[in-house]
């Protein structure tokens, strides 16, 4: 029993000792990343060729179909292919051929993953700046892949705005929709000169809502006094706290139907074969309904638009990632083997009722 308890000490011991080091190295680490990147130190610009990809994808299920002895003869030409392929790089290279090629059309992917607050908007923001300075108007094309089911109007109005500089600038743009593209995720995909979506992703809702709860009775219940004051009859219309007034109700009314007019206004300019009367209800569509009343222009997934964009352009994704602290990685880590606990707790449990 002594051994047992000297062993499980200096365990004890070695394991505080590693972990110890761990942090410190990543301490090292996370500081030398941050003096290379000191550049942008509020992020960073990611890249991924997505031809490359789709082309990996389809050669390991070709590989995996084959025969041993044909994926032999496969991968041996395979290398000679690619070996045959250097070799005229480096001589176009070395006679100077390389800039008399035209260079092919780029497609850039953007994506777009929507909050209640766009949360995405500054990642958006730095994205299409990037790809801004490079795409050509006759030559390339934007693709955003956009899912959100919108939320504050001025956050998903500048989101829009992002978007509409890509149209100023003459490229082609397409708003690719596989889920939800609803209220201020509509407003962006209306900007689109093209907008593609998957058989059951969810457009429209052009509306605007707005609610609040207000505890004036349950205060004035208690004897709880709270009062508001303002200087301008407009400042504030509804409080959550005070005794709201019809006048007041009547104006926030008024404020809400004029957003909306500005939002139908906004979707009828970007696509003027909308019914913007007919669809302007706040009512929702699935895709292949939402094709019968022109808020979309073609049934298909992301997917299959970029795989076909593949075989005519070279297709990058674009993102920006915004760099997390030491405190946000370790929290991240935490918050994920937490969630990662509990499910498994959950089906655990969940398999044990249904036997």
């Amino acid at each position: 029993m002594e051994f047992l308890t000297d062993y499980g000490l200096f365990l004890a011991k070695t394991v505080t000792f590693v972990v110890a080091v761990l942090a410190i190295v990543t301490v090292i680490v996370s500081a030398a990343h941050r003096k290379q990147d000191s550049d942008d130190p509020d992020g960073e610009l990611h890249l991924k060729r997505l031809n490359e990809g789709y082309k990996r994808l389809k050669e390991n299920l070709q590989q995996k179909l084959m025969g041993e002895s044909d994926r032999k003869a496969w991968l041996k030409g395979r290398k000679k292919a690619k070996k045959a392929e250097a070799k005229a790089k480096k001589k176009a290279a070395k006679d100077g051929e390389t800039g008399n090629e035209p260079e092919s059309p780029r497609v850039f992917v953007i994506d777009f993953n929507g909050d209640i607050k766009a949360s995405d908007n500054d990642s958006l923001r730095k994205a299409v700046t990037a790809v801004l300075s490079v795409a050509e108007p006759e030559r390339d094309e934007v693709v955003i892949r956009l899912e959100s089911g919108g939320g504050l109007v001025h956050a998903y109005g500048l989101a829009a705005a992002q978007l509409d500089r890509i149209r100023a600038k003459k490229i082609p743009l397409t708003a690719c929709v596989d889920k939800v593209a609803a209220s201020g995720g509509y407003m962006m995909a209306c900007v689109a000169d093209r907008i593609i979506a998957s058989p059951f992703a969810v457009l429209g809702s052009i509306g605007v809502v707005a609610q609040l709860p207000n505890f004036h009775r349950l205060l004035k219940k208690n004897d709880v006094d709270f009062e508001v004051l303002t200087a301008g009859e407009h400042k504030r219309t509804l409080t959550v706290f005070g005794e709201n007034t019809d006048k007041g109700r009547q104006k926030f009314l008024e404020d809400l139907e004029d957003t909306h007019v500005l939002f139908k206004d906004y979707v009828s300019e970007r696509r003027p074969s909308v019914d913007i009367q007919a669809v302007a209800n706040g009512d929702i569509w699935f895709g292949r309904r939402a094709l019968d009343v022109h808020l979309i222009d073609e049934v298909k997934t992301s997917d299959e638009y970029l795989i076909e964009a593949c075989d005519r352009a070279e297709v990058v994704s674009v993102s920006f990632r915004r760099k997390r602290t030491l405190p946000e990685k370790l929290g991240l880590a935490a918050s994920a083997a937490i969630e990662h606990s509990v499910w498994k707790l959950l089906s655990t449990l969940r398999h044990r009722n249904i036997q």
